[in-house]
């Protein structure tokens, strides 16, 4: 992939809109292209998180104790709450096909949020997105298994 076609996906991803394509041009400049191989790990559950990961293409999975998640395709941003928090890797990412993905090293991240705080606003509201949507699913899991349990 050039670097033009770089430039094009990261316009693609909602969380970096903001950006012109100077500041675009940087992120691509500070940032490793990879790519991954259906079934290859870019992360691990558990382990300590030194990068996050931009997708360009193909799809990832996001497995939390062996079970699969959700998917995540081009646009998406993973592996950013171990970089930001300081925490171990909240799940493992998996290639579920060919992956191409530009990986994002947690001190050029941390830079980048400061530099350009606009991101880090919308990374929040990604955030919260995901939270909100997690915590959703888990009331509706708890009301399934209450109701499971129910005599009819």
């Amino acid at each position: 992939m050039s670097i033009d076609a770089e430039l094009e996906a990261l316009r693609q991803v909602p969380l970096f809109s903001v950006l012109d394509d100077r500041k675009l041009r940087l992120l691509a400049f500070i940032s490793e292209r990879s790519l991954y191989l259906a079934g290859e790990p870019l992360c691990e559950q558990g382990e300590d998180g030194s990068e996050a990961y931009i997708v360009l293409s193909g799809e990832i999975a996001v497995e939390v104790n062996h079970v699969t998640v959700a998917h995540m395709g081009p646009g998406s941003v993973l592996g950013e709450i171990a970089v930001l928090c300081d925490v171990p890797r909240t799940a493992t990412l998996l290639a579920s096909d060919d992956a191409e993905v530009l990986r994002i090293s947690k001190d050029n991240l941390l830079e980048l949020l400061e530099e350009f705080p606009q991101i880090a606003v919308a990374m929040t509201k990604e955030l919260a997105a995901r939270l909100e949507a997690t915590s959703r699913e888990l009331a509706q899991a708890r009301k399934s298994l209450q109701n499971e349990g129910q005599p009819e």
